[in-house]
């Protein structure tokens, strides 16, 4: 497949350096050749700082390309993490008329997609996607599986918005030194039997 990753820092070098050696065409856009990457890839990685949002993505036509956003809104406050922004990916919908939009990737740190290890205590990885374009969300799960993790659909663009504030939780978590993993039982343990 052939993608433009538009960015410079570690997301978007360890998800494209990940993509890369899966075998994928890659083309890194920076301020001064976000264009060029918007125009080569079928799919384009949005890994920029939340506030450049707007200036770039008014520098390309993204119509008709997925366009996945890895983006959060984290805001400096007194050690935890808030968001500055409920609805990142609706906002990068409306800065980019008709690409077909897909919140993913935001919710492990660079770090993770640097390491080799995509199965922690038994379980896979699982990278939760949102999006409302069936054929983006096809792509970006292969683009997932071909990382080594397990894509889940989990619901439309509309609530990429808990996949934002639940980066803030999770991430806060972490920081202050607490496993979030443990805050949630496995599945077979979560009595998860509809009423």
């Amino acid at each position: 497949m052939r993608m433009g990753i538009i960015g410079a820092g570690q997301m978007a070098r360890a998800l494209g350096g990940g993509w890369s050696t899966a075998g994928h065409d890659i083309r890194y856009g920076r301020r001064d050749s976000i264009r060029a990457a918007a125009e080569f890839g079928d799919v384009v990685l949005l890994a920029v700082p939340v506030p450049a949002l707007a200036e770039v993505l008014t520098q390309a036509d993204f119509t008709g390309k997925t366009l996945i956003d890895c983006t959060n809104a984290f805001e400096p406050d007194d050690g935890n993490m808030v968001l500055g922004e409920d609805a990142v990916a609706e906002r990068v919908a409306r800065l980019a008329p008709g690409a077909r939009v897909v919140k993913a990737f935001n919710l492990c740190a660079a770090e993770v997609w640097q390491a080799e290890e995509r199965v922690f205590e038994g379980r896979r990885l699982a990278v939760p996607l949102c999006g409302d374009d069936a054929d983006a969300l096809a792509q970006v799960e292969e683009l997932v599986r071909d990382l080594k993790a397990e894509p889940v659909r989990a619901g439309g663009l509309n609530r990429a918005r808990y996949l934002e504030a639940m980066s803030a939780f999770v991430v806060g978590l972490w920081f202050s030194g607490v496993d979030a993993r443990a805050v949630l039982p496995p599945l077979e343990a979560a009595f998860a039997v509809p009423d």
